[in-house]
């Protein structure tokens, strides 16, 4: 490519750039869709002498799609490659200026025999660094050895949703950049942060987060922190978000019932723990998204209806994204789909690499109807803004996948209006669910907000 063809940086990624330069340590939560890749990868760009590498670890789904395409659009000068199982030590004994690998394979580069190729990396980044959070984690574990190893000369963490449950979510990313500088230790932090809560009939103690905290912790890390937020920087058609309420069948509304009423006499009976609290929730989801799952994971299939809606929502719209948490739904989504001759493709785990930027080019060229993804592999990272509609076909527990993966569609780059559509059946967990998603999101945002701020 030639250079000149390169367009300049927005304001806002200039910023960043500039952040970046003077600082060892930096993390960045500018909200998804704003271009952080960019910003980073001409950052290490105008930064490195000709011998420095960068090592990145990002989510499997978006190695090329997010990373490798904005190194040949925005970085040509700079070799790159993705190393994946299949690949990973003839990529890492190569000598690119960016070699690209997702998350877990920091557990296969801190082995004893593999630790000298990490040697030669300066600069190390963790993009979506949410995946590790939690600081008991293997792939957390091996992050602290990697960093022993590389000893690298600047660290960037990067997240548009650093703390989408609670503020402890945060500790262990700002603790990857700093050692605890910060923070402090885990304990310490927590004490600090979070008040206990004891369930009631049950052992396990909650922590919940104290008020004003989050502007504590946006005061503590404004020295390292940097963050612009979507709308005051990238200038697209506004999201119009809507919920189409459903009926439950009478069949489903008494399994429903019977199944509901059963949690509650364990929850009055003080057996039930926050474990199985949740695994009885879970099967209420999946019995109001049209199936139930057995101890063997095998499925009855109870209705479809909710599933005849979606794939008329997507006939009546040129290319849609749709979100979907449960194996019936996929296999009864493709079923239809294929039936009505809707042109899709599909990212989930099942897909592999090569399966997963085929469906993205294709579903950005205008080929694809429908593209169907799991909220996991394909929340992150991917640009999909030929779309203009994003579905769910039934809530997700996780903020920070409904977050990230509304953001594929509305995001720089597009042109038209968009619209996001999730299907809730009325009186069901399902609202109770997009409710406490909305909680979620409020808390998180709050301490974004401060961010942006400070």
């Amino acid at each position: 490519m030639d250079t000149t063809d390169i367009p300049p940086l927005y304001a806002h990624q200039q910023e960043t750039v500039d952040f970046i330069e003077p600082r060892d340590s930096v993390f960045i939560t500018s909200s998804p869709g704003t271009g952080k890749t960019r910003s980073v990868l001409h950052a290490f760009n105008v930064q490195r002498d000709n011998h420095q590498r960068m090592l990145v670890l990002a989510p499997l789904s978006i190695l090329q799609v997010a990373w490798g395409n904005d190194c040949e659009s925005y970085t040509p000068t700079l070799s790159y490659q993705c190393a994946y199982s299949k690949n990973r030590k003839k990529v890492f004994e190569q000598h690119s200026s960016i070699t690209l690998t997702n998350h877990d394979a920091v557990k296969w580069l801190v082995k004893p025999e593999n630790q000298h190729l990490a040697k030669n990396f300066k600069w190390l980044v963790i993009d979506e660094s949410t995946a590790y959070k939690n600081p008991n984690s293997q792939r957390s574990k091996a992050v602290d050895v990697l960093k022993r190893v590389m000893n690298p000369e600047k660290i960037i963490l990067m997240t548009g949703t650093p703390n989408n449950n609670t503020i402890m979510d945060i500790w262990n990313q700002v603790h990857i950049l700093d050692n605890g500088q910060r923070l402090g230790n885990y304990y310490q932090f927590r004490v600090q942060a979070c008040k206990p809560k004891q369930l009631h009939g049950s052992p396990v103690t909650l922590w919940e987060d104290k008020p004003g905290i989050e502007e504590d912790v946006a005061d503590i890390l404004k020295d390292i922190n940097i963050r612009h937020k979507f709308e005051d920087c990238i200038s697209i058609p506004p999201n119009k978000t809507t919920t189409l309420y459903t009926s439950l069948s009478p069949k489903l509304v008494k399994l429903y019932n019977e199944l509901k009423e059963d949690a509650l006499i364990e929850l009055k009976s003080g057996d039930i723990t926050a474990i199985h609290a949740g695994v009885l929730a879970s099967k209420l989801l999946q019995l109001t998204s049209g199936a139930v799952y057995d101890e063997f994971k095998n499925k009855q299939v109870f209705d479809t209806e909710r599933n005849d809606l979606i794939i008329e929502l997507v006939s009546e719209r040129k290319h849609s994204v749709v979100f979907f948490n449960w194996q019936h739904q996929r296999e009864e989504l493709i079923k239809k789909a294929t039936k009505a001759k809707i042109s899709h493709a599909i990212i989930d785990g099942s897909a592999s690499p090569a399966q997963r930027i085929k469906a993205v080019e294709d579903f950005q060229a205008g080929k694809l109807q429908m593209l169907l993804c799991h909220p996991q592999a394909a929340g992150h990272g991917i640009t999909l803004t030929t779309g203009t509609a994003t579905i769910w076909a039934s809530p997700t527990y996780n903020a920070e996948h409904y977050v990230q993966a509304n953001q594929r569609i509305y995001r720089n780059g597009q042109k038209n209006k968009t619209e996001t559509i999730r299907i809730c059946a009325k009186d069901t967990l399902e609202e109770h669910v997009f409710e406490k998603l909305e909680g979620k999101l409020d808390r998180m945002n709050s301490l974004l907000d401060l961010l942006t701020t400070l």
